[in-house]
């Protein structure tokens, strides 16, 4: 099963992320938005960050949750790799991300990514399987 796809939006850029889990559709929404910054086969795990997020739905949770991380790229340059969450329920996660700050030596640029948005943005579980629509504000 594929993780995340890209999504080809005018003027911004998106993804439809995929899991088992709605856990698993988180974590797959922040790879597909690391890999619109970076190639990911590049980032290393050398550094380990807390992140937490809370909201009042579900789908405001993955917003907060993306422009979490979103946030960490543009104060600190750090980008994730892996993903483990530690606590998710009541609209909110904590997790650790492992990877690395940025190097524009070292690592690729793609886009610069501004927020995720609530623009055509879902997240449901349909069959067994969660989906996540994501498009961010580039």
């Amino acid at each position: 099963m594929k993780t995340f796809e890209t999504i080809d939006i005018s003027g911004d850029a998106g993804i439809n992320a995929y899991g088992e889990t709605v856990e698993d559709v988180f974590v797959n929404a922040a790879i597909g938005m690391y890999s619109l910054i970076t190639d990911l086969n590049g980032i290393k795990e050398m550094k380990e960050v807390q992140v937490k997020a809370e909201s009042h739905s579900l789908e405001g949770l993955i917003v907060s949750w993306l422009n979490e991380l979103v946030f960490l790229f543009d104060a600190f340059g750090f980008v994730g790799k892996r993903i483990i969450i530690k606590t998710f329920g009541d609209y909110r996660i904590t997790a650790v991300v492992r990877g690395e700050d940025f190097d524009p030596d070292r690592h690729e640029r793609r886009l610069l990514i501004k927020a995720a948005t609530y623009h055509q943005l879902s997240i449901a579980e349909e069959k067994g399987l969660w989906t996540a629509r994501v498009i961010f504000d580039i």
